[in-house]
């Protein structure tokens, strides 16, 4: 068939067009919201507003979980591709709003091309089918291995390795997990159950049940929780009604059970000094697997055997260690850090809290004394608290150093020297109630601290929260940092 001149003329133009958008997009990239220590962590050009996670665990943690992990997300660009984090599965398949989408891998991105640009404004909902490998480098994070099944440890940026999300805490979302598991395991997530478990009978012996869970309130990414294995669920009340459920191995029941009685007395105690408790249960899971640390996933706190089960530990610090991950679901799950140089507003609220609690057996006092004296030697090793310095090469979790606990627990009590007990109580009770359900930032702290003490703290926030040395502490002219020497050799 011949062209007239004209046509030819619109087909040359039309094919002219659509290479020139084939050249203007770009060879497809790890991206990232621009976070000082996690610089590909995040995407931009969404807001995720729900996942809705299946994962199907065969009973053997040493394989992969087949898993669906779908997304609705809204967005705040006009996009040609969109990029999830995602590490540590294989991917099969990608639809965005129904229609099949092409998708490749570069880095720790799943990099998504969908049939059809998403408008800024538009819904996007992504359905991803892939595995979930819950085998490799236990120091990266991601799923955990426990004697007899599964939990996770997402912290700090770990998540993308069970399933794929906008891994960044500035990005909460609503979380529903739909777990199939033999019948013999029992599965746990955050949240409360959703629906009734469905048993899944079959012919061969391996059949299975379904348990669904819903969050009621928006959830970072690197706190959620799955815990599967051969578990026992003990239910009590805490205060207000408040349902608290403990998961722990079911051969541990009696031996447990002196320390998970103290939950609902850590939450009357915490509540007393800075309000309601922020969500809808809470309760502690024990898993038989050695981590190193303890962990605040949202609504069910991961604690390992060993710190109960140990009999080296004081009792005091077990209770205080119990209350500090308590305390991190008002600083750091209800109100979560925009970036993770905001980590000190976690950890040191989290700390401070459990040094009040273990003040009796620890005066805390002497324990800010204490840290005052190796304060210099933090800040040289691990940058200033509001500054940290990234995390060690393939050490992620490195960024979790003393200036980020006791080193910024320091900062809040020269916060309380510096404008007196009652406005920083009134602080601490503003700030979790200003910015539930919410990201909030070091400048928010220091303009609401400044807003209840009716005076400019920019000066005194930047001298202890930026500068490399540790300030005089109002009240104490006499504390001296001994650390000052071995600073100056690091």
């Amino acid at each position: 068939m011949l062209l007239t001149s004209r046509r030819l003329r619109a087909a040359l133009l039309a094919a002219a067009s659509l290479s020139l958008v084939g050249a203007v997009l770009p060879p497809p990239a790890p991206l990232g919201i621009g976070d000082p220590l996690f610089p590909y962590l995040g995407n931009p050009g969404y807001d995720v507003l729900s996942y809705d996670i299946a994962l199907t665990y065969s009973g053997d943690n040493s394989k992969p979980l087949d898993a669906v992990t779908k997304i609705e997300a809204r967005a705040t660009d006009d996009l040609e591709r969109l990029n999830l984090d995602f590490a540590h599965g294989t991917v099969r398949s990608v639809e965005v709003n129904g229609a099949r989408a092409t998708f490749t891998t570069v880095g720790e991105d799943l990099v998504v091309t969908p049939a059809q640009k998403v408008r800024e404004g538009r819904r996007a909902h992504l359905t991803v089918r892939h595995t979930s490998n819950p085998v490799g480098n236990t120091a990266d994070g991601g799923w955990v291995r426990t004697g007899d099944g599964l939990a996770m440890a997402n912290q700090a940026d770990a998540a993308h390795r069970v399933f794929p999300c906008n891994d960044h805490p500035s990005d909460k979302a609503y979380f529903t997990f739909r777990v199939t598991a033999p019948k013999d395991r029992t599965v746990v997530a955050n949240g409360l159950p959703a629906a009734p478990r469905r048993a899944n009978g079959r012919s061969d012996a391996a059949d299975t049940t379904t348990w669904t869970y819903r969050t009621r309130h928006p959830m970072a990414t690197e706190l959620a929780q799955v815990s599967i294995g051969r578990s026992a669920v003990l239910r009590r009340t805490g205060p207000h009604g408040l349902p608290v459920r403990d998961v722990v191995p079911a051969a541990d029941v009696k031996v447990l059970e002196p320390w998970l009685k103290k939950t609902p007395e850590h939450l009357r105690w915490m509540e007393e000094r800075i309000g309601r408790y922020p969500f809808e249960t809470y309760g502690v899971l024990v898993a038989d697997a050695s981590t190193g640390f303890a962990l605040e996933t949202q609504t069910l706190s991961l604690f390992e055997r060993s710190l109960f089960t140990r009999t080296g530990y004081p009792r005091w610090y077990v209770d205080s260690i119990m209350v500090h991950e308590l305390a991190h679901h008002w600083f750091g799950n209800s109100v979560s850090p925009r970036s993770w140089s905001d980590l000190w507003l976690n950890e040191g609220h989290a700390t401070w809290y459990e040094a009040l609690y273990a003040d009796a057996h620890r005066p805390l006092e002497q324990r800010m004394k204490d840290a005052y004296t190796r304060s210099d030697a933090w800040r040289s090793t691990g940058g200033p608290p509001a500054a940290p310095r990234q995390a060690e090469p393939g050490h992620k979790i490195s960024i979790f150093r003393p200036v980020v606990y006791d080193g910024s627990a320091l900062v809040l009590y020269a916060l309380r020297q510096e404008i007196g007990a009652t406005a920083f109580e009134k602080v601490e009770r503003r700030w979790v109630s200003e910015h539930r359900d919410s990201v909030a930032a070091t400048e928010d702290f220091v303009q609401l601290a400044s807003d209840v003490s009716g005076r400019d703290l920019s000066g005194f926030f930047r001298q202890w929260l930026y500068a490399k040395r540790t300030p005089p502490m109002p009240g104490h002219p006499d504390w001296r940092s001994a650390a000052v020497a071995s600073a100056g050799k690091g």
